[in-house]
């Protein structure tokens, strides 16, 4: 797992190998069955993960028991709850397995030790988080704004590979729709080009 890592980071920035064995004593290889959840809404999040196989998501349940999709987080994506993770509180949101998947989880000390790692590594996961920011502010806006086919279409340049990996009520949920108005909208796309 700390080979797709390895190749992930080489084509950022160059890390030393005492860089990357320091930075690799901060991840523990884990495996995530399908379900099984990472960080749980409520409770004190313990992780945060870089996924190297399968898919994560975040979401949060509302009174009505009804999902709401945040985020997926395929291959080569990270995924925590920053807020719970960095501050111990509760946490905003739950994150689980939506595939069997394999990734390398850290715990609240990894962004403390990210200085140790040189200016370069720290920039990195600054703009990580920026992107993560920007990311999530046009999501809002869209969710607040944009027609559902507008979302479906920026959700397919998000992530092209997860519209046939995922079940259509996982894509719905994160569209803030039904999944019969994900199937119309799809059928609508087919029949226009």
């Amino acid at each position: 797992m700390l080979d797709a890592l390895r190749t992930y980071l080489s084509d950022k920035f160059p890390l030393s190998e005492t860089q990357f064995a320091e930075l690799a004593g901060l991840l523990l290889p884990r495996h995530l069955a399908r379900h099984e959840v990472l960080v749980r809404q409520g409770e004190v999040g313990r992780y945060g993960a870089f996924v190297v196989r399968g898919c994560l998501r975040s979401f949060v349940t509302d009174e009505r028991q009804k999902e709401h999709i945040l985020q997926f987080a395929p291959e080569n994506w990270w995924i925590s709850d920053q807020h719970s993770l960095t501050r111990q509180q509760p946490a905003l949101f739950s994150i689980d397995a939506l595939e069997d998947s394999e990734v390398l989880v850290f715990g609240a000390g990894f962004y403390a030790r990210l200085p140790s790692f040189g200016p370069e590594f720290q920039l990195f996961f600054y703009q990580l988080l920026q992107n993560s920011l920007v990311a999530l502010q046009r999501r809002l806006i869209g969710v607040l704004s944009a027609p559902a086919e507008v979302r479906y279409q920026e959700f397919l340049q998000l992530y092209p590979t997860l519209a046939r990996r995922l079940p259509q009520r996982h894509i719905a949920a994160y569209l803030g729709i039904t999944p019969e108005s994900l199937s119309r909208i799809r059928g609508e796309l087919a029949r226009n080009g």
